[in-house]
């Protein structure tokens, strides 16, 4: 197993250097933490991961659970685990105190997130699972069900999951067939299947409590007639817990993350299983979206998770494997050098490098944004929201997309030995790949962001973002050596308006086709854009570090290695928006005009 699998360093910079996030105790929800209390949960999730989740990283990949008599049967360490998450309130860490929960901000649970993911995705999953669907309850269910569920998910006795996906309607919840049928005893008799639940069932805890997407009978057609329902595994009855009439029909066999099941379920079989209706009937997808920026901010960090891990196994791997010589080296007796010596890996890990902490940076400037509109009002509320809102699609993909990339050039560093199961790159390439899958697919993102983010608001959301962007741009000292890149990303800036206005044309004329048929390379363009941001963020505070005379040698260095980091994005990553703009502007429709017999 490599070493280290993140940096806490970095982490340190970005939380305290970048984003100021103590400046967050100002507020009253938040004013019980500061960076003491902040250092002292993030060390004790470093050391849970040491402990807990590293050293069954490939274990949990090697002896997968399996599907036996009609149950599901997880590695021992899970339930160890689900205690423990439980004990140490990482559950529970975002809610109120009155909720049993820390009253945490945001961008330290997700970093909390990061940790966990870097150090083994499967594990890191069960308790976050239950964050999401422990939360729908507590904001929009009744006192009766909070009372009932809450605190045996709180405490790990019992998983938490969102069941959305059927084998029909996949993406498309209008689809959902799912039914709820009203009965005599105040609840819903619930019948249909859902497919692709992630810790659907399982061994490790006594119950699962399905948060799931019915529609009730007589409801309208499409999203406006679907409701939410808490749907358990087993229902309490006299006390005690009784079968609820959900069956676990399967399991999927996946290609990575496969420490953690993925069950297909089938409900009301024997006409009982009893669903009970969270908030409204009818505003089931409303509450779901509600909870859908923060469940697709988790997916970007746990890719980016994924990906530091990789990128850190393949840098040990870089610095231990001697091979070859310097490209000047004239004497073949010479003695071979490290590969990291060599500038093409080193352009593999300065790439991996420049992905992972510019994506970690817009993941933690979002999670702030979210903190903030929970403490804010009026017009700063609003702002905070269209910023996260806008945001979200490409937080969600752009760490999705490239870490399969990275997780790629991860198993490259390390040649031939990449592709073998005794090295864990290629365990992290398995693992990462499901998320431009998970809460919906980069086709699906691209389509949120142009068709509806962009359109909100007449605009409003994209103005308030290009202006964070030129405040960032305009603080660049005119003696700074990071100039060139200023101008770059004003340039990007524009170009990206510009391709805007001429696709948002499109749609005023009533060519909706035309209009979203790019939509996909839109957000790659948009994305580029946004991480160059990010990067230009931290370019400027580490070239002010670095001119401080009393700086160690390994805050030198870490400040350097930034440094390099950001001339490599903008020397390799920002020039690829060029084609991306030729394409965009293109009157050619291509994927809009031809026969689908074409493939053939």
């Amino acid at each position: 197993m490599p070493k280290q699998y993140l940096s806490f360093r970095n982490i340190q910079f970005l939380l305290y250097e970048v984003f100021d996030a103590t400046s967050l105790g100002k507020y009253t929800y938040y004013e019980d933490h500061n960076k003491e209390t902040f250092d002292m949960i993030l060390e004790a999730a470093k050391q849970l991961a040491d402990k807990h989740l590293h050293p069954y990283f490939s274990e949990m990949d090697r002896k997968p659970p399996h599907y036996t008599n009609g149950k599901i049967y997880v590695h021992p360490k899970v339930k160890e685990l689900m205690k423990l998450y439980g004990e140490g309130g990482w559950i529970s860490a975002t809610s109120t105190y009155e909720e049993g929960g820390q009253q945490l901000p945001l961008v330290i649970s997700n970093l909390i997130g990061f940790i966990f993911g870097a150090a083994n995705y499967s594990a890191s999953i069960f308790p976050f699972l239950t964050t999401g669907a422990s939360n729908l309850i507590r904001n929009f269910g009744s006192e009766e069900l909070k009372k009932q569920y809450i605190p045996k998910m709180y405490a790990g006795e019992w998983q938490g999951t969102m069941a959305l996906t059927e084998p029909q309607a996949g993406s498309s919840l209008s689809d959902v067939q799912t039914t709820a049928t009203p009965s005599e005893r105040g609840d819903y008799l619930i019948k249909g299947q859902k497919i692709f639940i992630s810790a659907g069932d399982h061994d490790a805890v006594d119950n699962v409590i399905h948060l799931m997407l019915a529609r009730i009978k007589g409801a309208p057609a499409g999203t406006k007639g679907i409701s939410l329902f808490v749907v358990p595994q087993k229902r309490v009855e006299s006390g005690q817990l009784v079968n609820n009439d959900v069956i676990t029909a399967g399991m999927y066999h996946k290609m990575g993350y496969k420490g953690a099941p993925i069950a297909h379920l089938i409900m009301g079989e024997k006409e009982d299983c009893r669903g009970y209706l969270v908030g409204e009937a009818h505003k089931g997808l409303s509450y779901m979206f509600q909870m859908m920026n923060e469940a697709r901010l988790g997916v970007g960090m746990s890719a980016i998770s994924i990906a530091s891990g990789a990128y850190y196994a393949s840098l040990e791997y870089a610095r231990e494997r001697p091979q070859g010589r310097l490209l000047s080296a004239k004497n073949p007796a010479e003695a071979q050098v490290n590969i990291i010596e060599h500038p093409d890996v080193r352009r593999m890990l300065l790439f991996q490098k420049s992905v992972i902490e510019g994506s970690l940076s817009l993941l933690l400037q979002c999670s702030l944004y979210a903190d903030l509109e929970k403490v804010s009002e009026g017009v700063e509320k609003e702002s905070y929201f269209l910023l996260l809102d806008l945001l979200t699609p490409i937080a969600k993909s752009y760490p999705s997309e490239m870490a399969i990339l990275t997780t790629s050039a991860a198993i490259q560093c390390l040649g031939g030995y990449g592709y073998l199961e005794d090295f864990t790159p290629e365990q992290f390439f398995r693992d990462t790949r499901i998320h431009p899958i998970h809460e919906g697919t980069t086709g699906i993102q691209g389509l949120d962001l142009l068709g509806r983010k962009l359109m909100m608001h007449e605009g409003k959301a994209l103005t308030l973002l290009i202006d964070e962007m030129r405040k960032t741009i305009v603080s660049v000292p005119k003696e700074s050596g990071i100039r060139i890149q200023k101008h770059e990303l004003a340039e990007a800036i524009q170009h990206l308006h510009a391709v805007t206005i001429h696709l948002t044309d499109l749609a005023k004329q009533g060519k909706p086709e035309n209009f979203l048929a790019d939509a996909t390379l839109y957000l790659e363009y948009f994305s580029i854009v946004t991480i160059g941001w990010q990067w230009l963020i931290q370019g400027l505070v580490s070239e002010k570090a670095l001119r401080k005379t009393n700086l160690g040698e390994d805050d030198r260095h870490f400040y350097e290695g930034k440094m390099a980091a950001f001339y490599y994005f903008f020397e390799y990553e920002l020039p690829k928006i060029e084609w991306l703009h030729h394409r965009l502007i293109s009157t050619n429709r291509l994927t809009v005009t031809m026969e689908s017999a074409y493939l053939n």
